[in-house]
């Protein structure tokens, strides 16, 4: 078992790690996504991420949420290979992988200190800001500008985007 393994979690298995760390003293984190194909957006949104401060958890897509969001044909790996790939980055603490269009039900869970969405959003149009905000805790918007996805990567792959600088 390598490190990354045991970062990715069930659900019950991160409610007690939270509280673990949480017993420590620590903040949480939490930030969500599809992460089908990772790209320099990503590691920027999850660095941005952890530089909040504390243990940074991602909440993962499911294949069939993924499908859901983005359509027939996606995703392109697993959620299991997409977990390890993202639990292996040094900024990341935890992983689990979650149903549905949205993080609520983990929210209400492990009630993370800070949600952190990407520039894709407002503090005010985040999907989960309601449930956040009812408990206390905070939402922070991180990343950089939203000018790279897998949706448009994969669009200038499709045109022949080869070598040239993907936006």
């Amino acid at each position: 078992m390598s490190a990354s393994d045991t970062k990715i979690l069930s659900p019950e298995a991160l409610r007690d790690r939270v509280a673990e760390w949480r017993r420590g003293g620590q903040q949480i984190v939490l930030t969500n996504g599809c992460f089908d194909l990772l790209h320099v957006g990503h590691i920027r949104y999850l660095r941005g991420a952890k530089a909040l401060g504390g243990k940074l958890v991602v909440a993962m897509n499911s294949d069939e949420s993924v499908q859901q969001i983005k359509g027939e044909g996606r995703p392109f790996m697993p959620a299991a290979e997409r977990a390890e790939i993202i639990a292996a980055l040094s900024d990341v603490d935890a992983v689990v992988i979650f149903d549905g269009p949205d993080v609520r039900g983990l929210i209400r869970e492990i009630h993370p200190d800070i949600q952190a969405k990407g520039t894709d959003y407002t503090r005010e149009n985040v999907p989960e800001r309601d449930e956040v905000l009812a408990y206390g805790g905070r939402i922070e918007i991180v990343g950089d500008p939203k000018d790279h996805s897998t949706t448009n990567f994969l669009t200038q792959l499709r045109r022949g985007g080869g070598g040239r600088t993907l936006r």
